[in-house]
């Protein structure tokens, strides 16, 4: 199996005191200003906090992007439902947007990058989906690539049908060689079972190294960070 290393990471959250770790913003509003305004304008919060972490990791917008949501723009779509409920036409904008490869789709247009995108969720193994994806394109010859997990509170209405979810977003630079500082992304089998899934900010703790492995019971899978050396 290809070995996987986190080359370089960028993470926000408006639920955590950075401590002094630069590759962590906790505004409680992103600016997004890697990004035109007439394209910021169309973003919501995690939308624009994702565009500035893809862009500073990798300005030269040659890597392909892997983007996991579990919600999506919940609040987008709600509001398109309301629309069609009271016989009002809808948006193409706010449709546009409300797609699960919005975010990424936006950012393709701002930076100019033209390479393979790709938008999963995965019921609650948003992460197992991810570092699943992104084996199969490094197995297949790719040597770096951006995965980005990104998530959102769910409207008011369906919270009491879905998990507490913290406004986070992380990005990761994942490559085969161990490039100076990566870390190793290691491997193992966990129990199966039902559990709380992961969510961006349990990732942003685990780089962060405020918390052990990341175990998603879900796909019977658990991930440790060990030296890339």
């Amino acid at each position: 199996m290809t070995e996987l290393f986190v080359q370089e990471w960028r993470g926000w959250t408006p639920h955590r005191d950075a401590a002094g770790e630069a590759r962590l913003e906790t505004s409680a509003k992103p600016a997004g200003t890697a990004i035109p305004s007439m394209l910021r304008r169309r973003l919501n919060l995690i939308g624009r906090a994702v565009c500035d972490m893809l862009i500073a990791l990798d300005p030269a917008a040659e890597l392909d992007v892997l983007h996991a949501s579990r919600h999506g723009d919940g609040e987008r779509t709600l509001e398109m439902l309301y629309a069609i409920d009271a016989g009002e036409p809808l948006s193409p904008a706010r449709f546009g947007l409300s797609v699960h490869n919005a975010i990424i789709g936006v950012y393709s247009i701002a930076s100019g990058n033209r390479r393979s995108q790709q938008a999963v969720a995965a019921s609650g193994a948003e992460w197992a989906a991810l570092m699943a994806e992104a084996q199969g394109y490094l197995s297949d010859g790719t040597e770096r690539l951006l995965v980005v997990f990104g998530d959102q509170p769910v409207p008011a209405r369906f919270a009491d049908f879905a998990p507490h979810t913290p406004a986070a977003a992380v990005a990761l630079v994942l490559g085969t060689t161990p490039a100076p500082g990566a870390r190793r992304l290691a491997l193992s089998a966990a129990p199966e079972a039902d559990g709380a899934a992961l969510q961006p900010l349990d990732v942003i703790d685990w780089l962060m190294q405020r918390r052990g492995p990341l175990s998603c019971p879900l796909a019977g899978r658990s991930w440790t960070l060990a030296p890339g050396a």
